[in-house]
């Protein structure tokens, strides 16, 4: 399969060497080596000196009979310009002294990526070719090979580059992640298709959210960037959060339950309702929501929080008062739940914060949660809280010597 593949450019390469565009090159290894070494102790770019461009053909036969291993060059014209036109980037002309007679065939047989470029493309009657930037210096190789043989050269659209925030380059070897990296981040589809579309391009409003239907109509060539764009993770995260809260309910649900292992046991709708409107990527969701599975062992002094004006002794009591007010709930609701811990708070003439930051602290063993002391109660149920409270009274109570 391999050697077909390779023994199909041959004859396109021979095509050329025949209409003098190409020429076999026999230099072997050490000249070029010498030649190399000779243009870098000058200071200068090594270029090939085309000292087999001008072979006779009987010279050339000679060495093909001899089996001496060779190359294929393309032969540039000397004098000139080579001129195109990018559909970015506008005409661009290039003096063809400037040009290198690349390599077309290599020792082995096969095609360089230019000569195979050139006519997988035109092959496939490939109309547009949009590539990165990176390849303007090579379009003018690219154009004098279509015209070799006579073939139409195609549309060009050349994109600036996508870089890092520091400038430097995107790269698979230093680990940045690839579009499929990014979905399985926990990143959605149509937030990473629209954000990408924004780097190098810029709609003619303010808008940046948009669907794929709008972005077919409103797309337009003409408003490209030719400057290099920075990705922005943080970017890209908003992004996501937008699409994510654009969700409903049921929706959000669906994505986010793979994300809930372990927590067969809860409703996964009541976990979501305190999720949606706080997650702004996916894979993010297991560490916000553990400690529903089972309670981490915390350090006490979570319970203490300036703001909210708790320290120890009154998180101790606090959990006291409302263990009792907790357990004689009948009717399991949010909004039940809300209206016996707030009342007890008004009772006791208590900030809301400084009762229910002691209950979420000991509920959940967290500084932060998704959801506040009174939602992660409805999704515990009665049982769980009332133990997590008691574990909270017990080594609040041994913690401050007063058992």
């Amino acid at each position: 399969m391999q050697s077909e593949r390779k023994d199909s450019y041959f004859p396109f390469a021979k095509q050329l060497v025949e209409a003098k565009k190409a020429y076999y090159c026999f230099c072997d290894k050490e000249r070029l080596g010498k030649l190399k070494e000779a243009a870098e102790a000058k200071g200068e770019m090594f270029v090939y000196d085309r000292h087999c461009a001008n072979l006779s053909d009987s010279e050339v036969a000679a060495q093909l009979n001899a089996g001496t291993p060779f190359i294929i060059r393309q032969k540039m014209p000397l004098t000139g310009n080579t001129t195109f036109t990018d559909s970015v980037f506008g005409e661009i002309s290039v003096e063809n002294s400037a040009l290198e007679d690349q390599v077309l065939i290599k020792s082995d047989g096969f095609p360089t990526y230019n000569f195979a470029n050139v006519i997988d493309d035109h092959q496939m009657a490939i109309t547009h070719v949009v590539r990165g930037s990176e390849y303007l210096s090579s379009t003018p190789k690219y154009n004098l090979l279509y015209e070799a043989f006579g073939w139409e050269v195609p549309i060009y659209v050349h994109l600036p580059l996508i870089v890092k925030t520091d400038g430097s380059k995107i790269s698979k070897r230093s680990g940045d992640a690839s579009f499929e990296d990014l979905i399985e981040m926990g990143f959605l589809v149509d937030a990473v298709v629209n954000y990408i579309v924004l780097l190098g391009w810029s709609p003619d409003s303010n808008q940046e959210i948009f669907s794929l239907e709008e972005l077919e109509k409103i797309f337009s060539i003409s408003r490209i960037s030719k400057s290099p764009s920075a990705f922005d993770l943080a970017k890209l995260r908003w992004f996501n959060a937008e699409y994510i809260r654009a969700m409903s309910l049921e929706e959000f649900d669906v994505l986010a339950k793979p994300y809930y292992k372990g927590l067969e046991a809860f409703d996964s709708k009541k976990i979501s309702s305190i999720l949606h409107l706080r997650t702004e990527v996916f894979n993010e969701i297991p560490e916000k929501v553990d400690f529903l599975a089972s309670l981490p062992n915390y350090d006490l002094e979570m319970y203490v929080h300036k703001k909210m004006k708790t320290t120890l002794e009154n998180s101790l009591e606090s959990l006291k008062l409302a263990f009792p007010v907790i357990s004689d709930i009948k009717e399991w609701e949010t909004q039940v739940i809300h209206d016996e811990l707030i009342g007890l708070a008004e009772r006791l003439e208590m900030k809301n914060g400084q009762m229910l930051w002691p209950i979420r602290t000991a509920i959940s063993g967290k500084d932060v949660t998704p959801g506040g002391a009174i939602e992660i109660i409805e999704i515990l149920g009665k049982v769980e809280t009332l133990a997590r409270m008691e574990i909270g009274i017990t080594r609040l109570t041994r913690h401050l010597g007063l058992s």
